[in-house]
Order: C-alpha cells, then structure tokens, then sequence
C-alpha cells in the first residue's frame, strides 16, 4: 500500500518547459540537482530521482541516502554513490541504477522506466519485485528540515 500524504507543494506542468525553482519537500527524496542548484531545475528528472528512491526504499526496506543530519545526508544525496544489494533481480538493480544517476540529463524519462525489463518482465505492472531478505532498517530517521534554510 503507497499512501499520498501531500501534494500542497505539487505542480501541473503543461508544454514543454518544466523548469522549477522552488526548494520544497522531503530531505530523503531531494535530488542533487535541487541541492546544487543556483536558479531552475527540471521538475520531471527530479520527480524520476525522487520515484527511484521510492523504488529503493520499498525494494530494499531502506533509504539509498540516509543520515539523521540534514547537512550530511545533503552531501551523501549530492555525491551519489550508494550500494545495491545483490539480493535484488539483475533488472530491478539495472532500474535503480539507471533511475539514480546524478546527473538529470543521464536519468531514465517516464516513458523509458515503463518500457524498462523490470516492468515487461511482469507484463507491465511491476511485479518482478526482488526483496532483499534482511536488509530491512525500519527505524530509519528522516532529518527534520527546512531546505531553503539549509541550503543557505
């Protein structure tokens, strides 16, 4: 079960500009480019990194980049290395991987994660879930913060 808390900060992109510049919500989810960037990002290659740390998060039970300082897990989300657990299927591992790159412009669009193996291999509905067994965390502890202050 995937439950929506909130959509206040939630925009509607029409046409083909879909540069944002707000700095608004969950630090765990934030993607580098957000952090690093000086004026506009791309609302869409954000949203992607934030659906693949979804993705890992509900595969492997814990957060790809987790810190309980804000300004450290900043930094490890602005770095971007993290590790895969081999529990997971070779098509669910190539989905984050392609999902979590640091640069936007290297990430997998919408279109290409449906049409990804991980989603055909389950005719589409994404049922090729590989669990890794034990990797579980459930207590992790996502920093309270204001981004705009912290990255200030």
């Amino acid at each position: 079960l995937v439950k929506l808390e909130s959509l206040e900060d939630t925009y509607l992109l029409e046409g083909g500009d879909d540069s944002l510049s707000d700095k608004h919500g969950c630090p765990a989810y934030v993607s580098p480019e957000i952090l690093n960037a000086n004026g506009s990002y791309s609302g869409k290659a954000a949203d992607v990194w934030s659906l693949g740390v979804m993705l890992y998060t509900i595969l492997v039970g814990r957060y790809p980049f987790h810190d309980v300082e804000p300004s450290s897990l900043f930094s490890k989300i602005r770095r971007g290395q993290f590790s895969i657990p081999e529990t997971l299927t070779p098509k669910a591992r190539c989905l984050i991987r392609s999902i979590l790159r640091r640069e936007p412009a290297e990430r997998l669009t919408s279109r290409e994660i449906l049409d990804h193996p991980w989603f055909l291999a389950s005719g589409g509905s994404g049922a090729a879930i590989g669990h890794g067994r034990g990797e579980r965390e459930l207590d992790q502890m996502v920093p309270e913060a204001n981004m705009e202050e912290e990255l200030e």
